[in-house]
């Protein structure tokens, strides 16, 4: 009798972590995977290892990061298992093949290498607000912070990436975060 119950008891407990923490999941594989078909798989992979271990998860505080490290692990698995198939470069050339001058619709390196040039105490709270959508208050749990910590450390982010792309004009914390998310497409959509 117990058994049905505590069976029922971490059905309900995990239907409701789906519903709540599937669009965060999603988005952080997708930032990893840069493809919807395989974020997707992630995303499902994760819920059935979480399914597993749910009875494990014994402090509902930490269930985000407990399923974001999920589905890195999840996300690096998948390579591990899949070797993926290599070109000749040389055949391609020889061959005058049109995948080589295919050129990217627009070109978002300038805002990555100014992204990763950050410093890590600003580059983290920028990639858990934009692409993450954590809270300020998530962001100072996480790291350990103030809330004005998290504010200030955001602020001289959104600064530095002005300097280090040439934009010197003030801008509305939404464009930098649509400049991040135009980086990788309309992908972090909720």
């Amino acid at each position: 009798m117990f058994s049905c119950i505590s069976k029922t008891t971490s059905s309900m407990r995990f239907e409701g972590l789906c519903a709540r923490y599937r669009p965060d999941v999603f988005r952080f594989a997708l930032w990893l995977a840069r493809d919807c078909a395989i974020a997707e798989d992630v995303v499902q992979e994760t819920f059935v290892r979480a399914w597993r271990a749910i009875d494990s998860l014994s402090d509902p505080e930490s269930t985000r990061p407990w399923l974001l490290a999920i589905a890195r692990r999840e996300h690096a698995r998948l390579y591990e298992r899949k070797r993926h198939s290599t070109v000749s470069l040389d055949d391609l050339i020889l061959t005058d093949d049109s995948a080589l001058a295919s050129a990217p619709s627009e070109d978002h390196s300038d805002v990555g290498a100014a992204i990763a040039s950050l410093d890590p105490d600003y580059r983290k709270p920028l990639m858990l607000q934009t692409l993450m959508g954590y809270s300020t208050e998530e962001i100072a749990t996480h790291m350990g912070l103030t809330r004005s910590a998290v504010l200030s450390r955001l602020h001289r982010a959104r600064q530095k990436l002005r300097v280090a792309l040439g934009t010197t004009e003030v801008a509305a914390k939404s464009s930098t975060i649509e400049t991040i998310k135009a980086m990788h497409g309309h992908r972090y959509a909720a």
